[in-house]
């Protein structure tokens, strides 16, 4: 596995912060976040969001949250996964 380790909160004391990996092999991004509160867990878990989607949350995926004082992390990664040629568009796959 080629985890690397891209970026953490800076403003979350002790551990446990959000963090932001780039995983080469598998050509996915990592994100550690918090877990939503129930209120928001239940909107996303009963909304369509796209149409004819299905509804919730399936049992092999989660919800994190992150703050966005993350975006850069999340531009960096986003940046060098494309760099790195594993971001390709959906007509190239």
């Amino acid at each position: 596995m080629a985890l690397r380790f891209r970026g953490i909160d800076p403003d979350t004391p002790n551990g446990g912060s959000p963090t932001v990996w780039l995983e080469d092999e598998k050509a996915e991004i990592v994100i550690q976040g918090w877990l939503p509160e129930m209120e928001m867990y239940r909107v996303i878990s009963e909304t369509e969001w796209v149409e004819g989607h299905a509804i919730g949350v399936p049992d092999h995926e989660g919800v994190v949250r992150i703050p966005v004082r993350m975006i850069p992390f999340l531009r960096k990664v986003c940046d060098e996964a494309e760099r790195a040629g594993l971001w390709r568009p959906v007509e190239e796959r």
